[in-house]
């Protein structure tokens, strides 16, 4: 659709990129989600923090073992003897990096064990970003953020599939459905704290706008028969096909929304995509409501503890116990110099656990599942 616009016939924005992007940009997410990351940002506060982002980076610039650099020794290990990274990870394109850049902020390198996290991407990625600009080019006013044109499109599918689906499982799991949703936002406090929610990328919008971005898009037909209309929006959360039609068109409703403008010709990679205020009010509520309501139930709140807890102990004990790790590992960190780069590996290995595997070996540690005798 974007490409229809007349600055675009020549030279259309890259679909393939695009793709690339959306398959790429969450490989970064830790075991347990962002609970997995607050986990590991905890733990490598002095040694560069953590983050989804720009561990996604880190992980196709160097952390897959794809590429090493000719000039060293190709083993397994990737690390020359005098603790030089000699990993390329899958030696991508400077444009295929640049489609996963979000945030255009350096980490820094030691913080405050108070310090909130920092999105953006670590110091040990620094000289790549820099490359990345370099080779790519910049945006046409210098003092805005570097983010391209496919980055632009990820991001914003990224939210308009955040705030869809999370509500479409929410209501897969029993969680909630459409009339009740409806009826929550009758809670003036929630309303309140949702609206200041959506307040930093809607500096303007009132309580009354997010009211209705909630309550057009749950009660879309107006019916009389108050138990026909229960009937539907419970028939709407158990059916899987009135479900997936439910969110295909709240996810047709936001991409109608999103156009493209154009400032110079001469830098189309820079375009900046613009939505809807209605539509960007639209996703932002829906997202933070999912939020509110689902994530920080009761029900899952204990997954929360859990997680956060899981992720925390793997990290303090394979920081100490390096002999509880896989071989390719273990002689990574015995080249290594720094400190700080040694946790970094660990973190690498601890954030590339899936979410079974890691309760897996956290259960072993702890002799309360799982055959200790199983190989890493």
């Amino acid at each position: 659709m974007l490409n229809t616009h007349t600055a675009f016939r020549k030279s259309p924005i890259d679909l393939d990129l695009i793709e690339f992007a959306g398959l790429a940009h969450d490989l970064g997410h830790p075991p347990f989600g962002h609970n997995g990351e607050r986990a590991l940002d905890d733990c490598m506060k002095p040694y560069g923090g953590f983050e989804g982002n720009a561990q996604t980076l880190r992980i196709l610039a160097c952390v897959e073992k794809k590429v090493l650099k000719e000039d060293g020794p190709q083993d397994i290990c990737g690390i020359s003897t005098e603790g030089k990274d000699l990993r390329l990870g899958l030696n991508l394109t400077y444009c295929s990096l640049a489609a996963i850049l979000k945030y255009d902020k350096k980490i820094p390198k030691e913080r405050k064990s108070t310090s909130k996290l920092v999105k953006g991407y670590y110091a040990s990625e620094e000289g790549l970003v820099q490359d990345v600009k370099k080779n790519v080019g910049n945006a046409p006013n210098r003092t805005e953020p570097f983010k391209t044109i496919e980055c632009q499109i990820m991001d914003i599918a990224d939210d308009i599939a955040y705030s869809t689906y999370d509500l479409e499982d929410s209501m897969k799991g029993g969680f909630t459905h459409p009339l009740e949703i409806a009826d929550r936002m009758s809670d003036k406090e929630l309303v309140s704290l949702l609206t200041q929610k959506v307040i930093p990328e809607v500096p303007d919008v009132t309580q009354e706008e997010v009211f209705n971005s909630i309550v057009d898009m749950m009660l879309p037909i107006d019916n009389e028969d108050p138990l026909l209309t229960y009937r539907q929006s419970k028939l709407v959360a158990m059916d899987g096909r009135m479900r997936t039609e439910f969110s295909s068109e709240m996810v047709g409703l936001c991409i109608r929304g999103v156009s493209v403008e154009v400032h110079s010709p001469q830098l189309l990679r820079f375009a900046k995509l613009k939505v809807e205020r209605e539509v960007k009010i639209r996703i932002e509520s829906l997202k933070h409501l999912n939020y509110l309501l689902t994530i920080m139930s009761p029900r899952l709140k204990v997954v929360e503890y859990r997680g956060y807890e899981v992720v925390e102990t793997l990290f303090k004990t394979l920081s100490e116990k390096h002999e509880l790790l896989p071989d390719d590992v273990q002689a990574m960190l015995r080249r290594l110099k720094n400190k700080r780069d040694r946790m970094r590996v660990v973190c690498d290995f601890v954030a590339g656990m899936t979410d079974r595997y890691a309760v897996e070996f956290y259960s072993r540690l702890k002799a309360s599942g799982a055959s200790i005798f199983k190989p890493l």
